[in-house]
């Protein structure tokens, strides 16, 4: 039967979820368009149209090709849709039984599903409501095996994200691996490099485009690869968002991380982001792009991160500059008039207190940059001539006080350890004299109750401790670290971003003071891993400090 108005398009509408294609050959598009194919031809069909979503849910509606079918057919350029069978068209009842009972028949649209025998021309069966829940049911239970499978892949440490994070790729001989994909990591490491420079997700983004480099999506689709972005309407240009994301992907140190994301049911498929305790980590399961120290770093930017002042300009201490006396975060202050001898720092608690409960702690940048310049060097050159001895007094100190608090934290690891073997047996004694009669239903309910909520409380104390006692190896490894940051700035003659991110934690600014009609600034620099470094100021108390810690080793 052909149409009565042959302007209008037939529309082929095909649909294979991610789901649907472990059914098989069946499902598949190629096979749903020969036979949609030969259907039109047969019943005279003309001007045909194929409308596929490849890879869409059932269960949502918001699949490109179907929104575009359905608005094409307000426009009234939609005269029939047919599909393989009726659950193409969808798996929520509700939604279908308004298209079929409702949408079409306002848009003067026939449907026919051919599998199913369904034609709105002919009518619809008073069934076709309970196949369409039949329809919704499978997919609830299709989609309840999916996740049962895809928890137990995610347990495992296999990924369960589809496609690598850009700089990675799946190997040839083992889909479940992943590989470093060197055009695209060398784009990944010039990111954190930058960030950690100073620059910002913006200014990345700018510098990229500028630069002519292809974002991940074009990237992707370079290699013949589906992408569930479109590209970008301008050629190579890069979203700041894009950086973050990047900036943001725990992956390239060498993690898998699954769970990352869920769904709020099987008919909405909106991705919710889960809290990062209930994510699943994997460590070292491929090869990193980014080494740990670097990626630690630049989370540290990331939760420091500092909008620039209206200006334009960002202070290369962004994040790391503290109030000594209330521990509120400094101020960067500047304006379009300043010269570079005028910007200054000063606490934002007393800037935004109106009580002016903390003093101003104010210093100029270009002070601060010599004073901080000043102690880089004279650390670069102690631990550069003195080496074997900077360690030496770090751990001493580290060791003598871990030595301390691992004593006591031992101690009380041990009490909640035989505390909580302790209440296991009163659990129990308490569940035998309730058996035997000798307490209430009520009173065994109550007990045990209290006794696991000290047990549940034991065990997060027992955890903690755990995690804090012995320490040294950790230590140790920081050491390491930053000497290895160290040595890389033999020679420094101007202050960066990349120095004050990689070698500095945080800076502590005092009052200013006033000695004998002089002005006086002082600041702790707690540098990243070791803390303060004391330097001693002469030769001769090097000398001193080196013998002494010789002695210090024969008689210990």
């Amino acid at each position: 039967m052909g149409q009565s108005n042959n302007e209008k398009i037939t529309a082929l509408y095909c649909r294979l979820s991610r789901d649907d294609e472990q059914l098989g050959e069946s499902n598949s598009i190629k096979n749903q368009k020969s036979i949609l194919s030969k259907y039109a031809k047969d019943n005279h069909f003309i001007n045909t149209r194929f409308f596929v979503d490849d890879g869409y849910s059932g269960t949502s509606f918001t699949r490109p090709a179907f929104m575009e079918l359905m608005e094409l057919a307000e426009q009234g350029k939609i005269g029939t849709i047919i599909v393989k069978d009726h659950s193409r068209l969808g798996r929520n009842r509700l939604i279908v039984g308004q298209l079929l009972e409702e949408d079409f028949v306002r848009l003067n649209v026939r449907y026919i599903a051919i599998m199913d025998n369904i034609d709105t021309d002919k009518g619809l069966n008073d069934f076709l409501p309970i196949q369409d829940w039949f329809n919704e049911m499978h997919a609830k239970n299709t989609s309840q095996k999916v996740r049962a499978v895809m928890k137990n892949k995610g347990n495992s440490g296999i990924p369960l994200t589809t496609n690598p994070p850009f700089g990675y790729k799946k190997d040839e001989n083992d889909k479940n691996k992943w590989i470093v994909d060197e055009p695209a990591a060398k784009i990944v490491k010039k990111v954190f490099a930058l960030f950690i420079q100073g620059f910002s997700p913006s200014q990345i983004a700018k510098k990229f485009t500028e630069e002519g480099i292809m974002n991940p999506t074009e990237y992707h689709q370079s290699l013949g690869m589906k992408t569930q972005n479109p590209p970008t309407e301008v050629k190579h240009y890069w979203y700041p968002i894009t950086v973050t994301k990047i900036l943001d992907r725990q992956e390239y140190i060498g993690d898998t991380i699954n769970f990352r994301y869920t769904t709020r049911s099987f008919k909405d498929k909106t991705k919710i982001k889960l809290p990062k305790d209930q994510w699943k980590i994997f460590k070292n399961t491929h090869e990193a792009i980014i080494d740990e120290e670097t990626w630690n770093t630049a989370q540290k930017l990331r939760s420091n991160k500092q909008r620039p002042a209206k200006t334009g300009k960002i202070s290369i201490f962004s994040g790391h500059l503290f109030c000594k006396d209330c521990g509120a975060k400094l101020y960067y202050c500047t304006a379009n008039n300043f010269t570079p001898d005028k910007d200054f720092y000063r606490c934002s608690n007393y800037k935004n207190n109106s009580t002016k409960s903390c003093t101003s702690h104010n210093i100029k940048d270009y002070v601060l940059k010599e004073l901080v310049l000043d102690n880089i060097k004279q650390v670069i050159s102690y631990i550069s001539s003195y080496e074997d001895l900077f360690i030496k007094e770090k751990l001493a100190t580290s060791l003598e006080e871990q030595r301390k608090e691992d004593i006591t934290n031992k101690k009380l690891l041990s009490q909640y350890e035989k505390r909580v073997k302790d209440i296991d047996n009163l659990i129990q004694r308490i569940y035998e004299d309730n058996v035997s009669g000798k307490i209430t239903d009520e009173r065994f309910a109550t007990l045990s109750l209290n006794y696991e909520r000290e047990q549940k409380d034991l065990k997060e104390r027992i955890n903690e401790l755990s995690t804090t006692i012995n320490k040294t190896k950790q230590q140790e490894l920081d050491l390491t670290n930053f000497i290895d940051k160290v040595k890389k700035y033999t020679e420094i003659k101007e202050l960066t971003p990349e120095i004050v991110n990689e070698l500095i934690d945080k800076i502590y600014v005092y009052q200013q003071t006033k000695l004998n009609g002089k002005k006086y600034q002082q600041i702790d620099i707690y540098y990243a891993g070791v803390g303060i470094i004391g330097i001693p100021l002469t030769e001769y108390e090097l000398e001193n400090a080196f013998q002494q810690s010789i002695k210090n080793a024969k008689t210990a």
